[in-house]
């Protein structure tokens, strides 16, 4: 990272928030958001230079998410302030790459923060399955900073936008890196309803094709398997066979937590409509006024139902764990 950010150049911090609640593995941890700053910090980079970021979905609050998880805190130690993304300007940019599916989805033009543009990108995911893109990652992280709130609409042909992700960070930011948490892992049916594991690992590097791809061989996944880190790799925007990457650091070569990929009920409905029987209804469920009904349906269930119930018993088995009680600290 130190031959890509250069100390008097911008350096933006992109969050994960996956859900507005805590919840284990499911966006960014405190002790992964402090590495990073204490690292930074030691290295000379000066905080007028750090810009720590997220933006909102329909069903997560970024400020409310930054003081769940415990974010606040940490940022002010190193004097940083939280940056919503929903408190920057957005701009329409006309991207040169030709994009695989997002201007069909867009047609009146992609909107992104004019703070992006120019600047270097730290992306800074946990290690989990997602029911929409089978793992999640740091190509995925950029998915809540490059589109505005209604990126559910590219849900339909996710592992094309994924790769349109890419394409568009080449265009924006000089250089990328990535510090992926998988001190807790998320199994099952990710983002937000999973069996948090304790896999005491942490992962960085410049690929983001790379990193997702170790990541997803760490949970048991053939990584080219996956179809936005083939497509990835096939055309030259990364390296996803794990044959031809370089790892340094720990022996991670029997690594296989045999994770398996669920889907929650909010994920299978959406799927439901977007791709399966309920397709005809699409417009009118999910692009008209009648929308509202989405979030609320998912607020329902994740925040009332299954957070206090399943979830709750499954905070209370993970507080008892060495990175419950370090959670506890914060």
């Amino acid at each position: 990272y130190d031959r890509l950010f250069p100390r008097d150049g911008d350096l933006l911090l992109k969050l994960n928030l996956s859900w507005t609640k805590y919840f284990p593995a499911c966006s960014t941890q405190p002790w992964q958001l402090e590495g990073v700053l204490r690292t930074l910090a030691e290295d000379g980079y000066s905080r007028e230079h750090l810009f720590p970021v997220e933006n909102k979905t329909v069903v997560t609050d970024p400020r409310r998410g930054a003081i769940n998880n415990k974010w606040i805190p940490v940022l002010e130690r190193y004097g940083l302030p939280f940056i919503p993304l929903t408190d920057v300007e957005w701009i329409r940019y006309e991207f040169k790459s030709p994009l695989l599916k997002l201007n069909e989805i867009f047609p009146d033009g992609i909107e992104i923060p004019r703070m992006y543009v120019g600047k270097n990108i730290c992306q800074m995911p946990t290690m989990k399955t997602h029911g929409h893109t089978v793992t999640t990652g740091a190509i995925k992280n950029s998915f809540g900073g490059l589109l505005k709130e209604v990126r559910h609409y590219a849900h339909e042909h996710i592992h094309e936008v994924m790769v349109d992700l890419m394409l568009m960070q080449r265009e924006l930011h000089p250089a990328i890196f990535a510090v992926m948490d998988g001190t807790v892992m998320g199994d099952g049916a990710g983002p937000r309803t999973m069996i948090p594991k304790a896999g005491n690992l942490i992962l960085a590097g410049a690929d983001q094709v790379a990193i997702d791809a170790i990541a997803a061989t760490i949970m048991g996944y053939d990584p080219l398997g996956i179809p936005y880190l083939r497509m990835c790799h096939e055309r030259g925007l990364g390296v996803a066979d794990p044959r031809e990457i370089e790892i340094l650091g720990d022996d991670i070569s029997g690594v296989n937590m045999g994770f398996r990929t669920e889907k929650s009920l909010v994920i299978w409905g959406d799927q439901l409509i977007r791709t399966g029987p309920l397709r005809p209804l699409k417009r009118l469920l999910l692009h008209s006024p009648l929308v509202v009904w989405a979030p609320f349906a998912s607020n329902v269930y994740h925040d009332w139902l299954w957070y206090p119930t399943v979830g709750r018993a499954r905070i209370h088995a993970f507080a008892g764990t060495d990175w419950g009680r370090l959670f506890a600290r914060y």
